[in-house]
């Protein structure tokens, strides 16, 4: 039997990105202001290397949501997850003691939680995921925007468990 599911998420909410894109642009007119036209960048303005390292900061922030994505394959060899770039996750079947599609609500936000009741919780976005329980009692859960092809996969393992 061939069992196979692939599904790559990343952040992609457009509310997200407005906010992150007015971050960016105030250090951009804090180093315009302060550096190309000698003007102080508010009341206690920071040094100009201070503005500098804020930009590169922030820049690279946005850059770190450009480049996340999480990453889920089902096989005939188990469950793989990869929450790129931080964390990657390879579970044999024979590992796992109870897999379930469930509605998870909210764990506090997106990203990556931990010490949930469904242990670590890897999403980007939405309420539905994985719930994975191994058999060391360990639990974590992998969030998804395919959850009727998740549940079918899952039922289908089930059975032929």
């Amino acid at each position: 039997m061939k069992i196979q599911f692939t599904e790559e998420q990343k952040f992609s909410q457009w509310w997200l990105w407005l906010i992150l894109i007015s971050v960016g642009i105030m250090p951009i007119y804090g180093i315009y202001k302060q550096l190309i036209r000698g003007e102080s960048f508010g009341s206690k303005p920071m040094s100009d290397t201070g503005l500098i390292i804020v930009a590169i900061v922030v820049f690279l922030v946005i850059g770190l949501f450009l480049i996340m994505r999480l990453q889920t394959t089902i096989d005939a060899a188990g469950i793989h997850m990869r929450y790129f770039p931080f964390i990657k996750k390879d579970v044999k079947w024979h590992e796992i003691k109870k897999a379930e599609v469930v509605n998870y609500g909210f764990v506090g936000g997106w990203g990556i939680r931990l010490w949930t009741s469904y242990g670590t919780v890897y999403n980007i976005r939405g309420n539905k995921g994985l719930a994975i329980e191994l058999q060391n009692g360990k639990k974590f859960l992998i969030g998804t925007q395919k959850e009727t092809e998740l549940t079918e996969v899952i039922e289908k393992v089930n059975v032929a468990q």
